[in-house]
């Protein structure tokens, strides 16, 4: 019952993310004196087809992504292999990324082909219950099947983006007949769309993230594991360079944190750290849940986001326990 309300969710966006791109693209063949939005729908279904099967491809390569075997990564694997015997899952292909963010993300074109990956550095930052627990949060994605809605319904926005400048600059550029003010008006529409459904994009990521957490906590049965977990990854990231930064910046939606909020986001977090040892014990999360329920939480400032706020969340993993 309880992914019963994220496939609810994910089912409302997928039909009004469509419903969206078909009106827009009607709506073009209307103005444009050609009532034939199917041609505009095939060649959009055919775009979001491409980075769909190229998707994986596309993340491996720019994350570094190797496979591992579990001769070369047995305490990955081993992890691994505990977690998906106590949910009786297929297991997905294990993965290292070589890029100096630490973070964790799952991919895949579909739940056979699901991959779960960890960058080197979170390798070395977190303790076993710890690691567990971030896998656990992956495996999530997987058994959810979120991971393969969000690869397909993130290029809806880029669509509407790329209608946008097409028109506008195209129409810019047309003098001032009829036609070069439609192309303006559907460049300005289509920017109007892009905003809306990315704003929509973005709100089932960050559903798909709470829910993945109650997955990792129903897994292992210890959430502040999970809330140590997300405390050591943005206070790893927090000293990042901007370059380290821009390597993962097409793909943060997929981690486990943003590495880029990570600045922020530690000023609230190191106050949960009671006695400064670096990583979260039940106590600590129970105290600072407590705590931080008595703060405002500014809906707005999520809006744009890809994560949720991460006091947020382990408010909620202490719910949990």
């Amino acid at each position: 019952m309880r992914t019963l309300g994220l496939k609810l969710r994910m089912f409302l966006v997928i039909a009004l993310l469509f419903s969206i791109l078909f009106a827009l693209l009607a709506g073009i063949s209307y103005l444009l004196g050609y009532f034939q939005p199917w041609m505009f729908v095939i060649v959009a279904l055919v775009i979001m087809g491409i980075q769909y099967f190229t998707g994986p491809y596309i993340v491996g390569w720019t994350m570094k992504v190797k496979y591992v075997t579990p001769q070369e990564e047995p305490r990955l694997h081993r992890i691994v292999d505990g977690l998906i015997w106590k949910r009786g899952i297929q297991k997905p292909k294990i993965g290292v990324s070589y890029v100096r963010v630490p973070n964790a993300f799952a991919f895949g074109r579909w739940k056979s082909d699901a991959r779960v990956v960890v960058t080197k550095p979170l390798l070395e930052i977190l303790d076993d219950g710890e690691l567990e627990a971030v896998i656990g949060h992956e495996l999530s994605h997987v058994i959810h099947r979120d991971m393969i809605v969000l690869t397909a319904i993130s290029v809806i926005p880029l669509i509407c983006y790329y209608i946008f400048l097409s028109f506008v600059w195209g129409g810019m550029g047309a003098g001032r007949d009829r036609n070069a003010g439609y192309a303006v008006l559907i460049g300005l529409v289509a920017f109007v769309m892009y905003f809306v459904t990315n704003l929509l994009v973005l709100w089932i990521s960050r559903a798909r993230e709470y829910y993945a957490d109650a997955g990792s906590a129903e897994m292992t049965n210890q959430p502040y594991n999970l809330a140590s977990g997300l405390y050591k990854l943005v206070l790893a990231s927090k000293d990042l360079d901007e370059k380290a930064l821009q390597e993962v910046e097409g793909v943060k939606a997929f981690f486990a944190t943003d590495p880029t909020k990570a600045t922020g986001e530690i000023r609230m977090l190191i106050e949960a750290d009671l006695n400064r040892d670096g990583k979260l014990d039940a106590y600590e999360v129970k105290q600072f849940a407590n705590q931080a329920k008595m703060r405002k939480f500014s809906a707005f400032a999520e809006l744009f986001s890809t994560h949720p706020n991460p006091v947020k969340r382990i408010i909620k993993l202490a719910e949990m326990y």
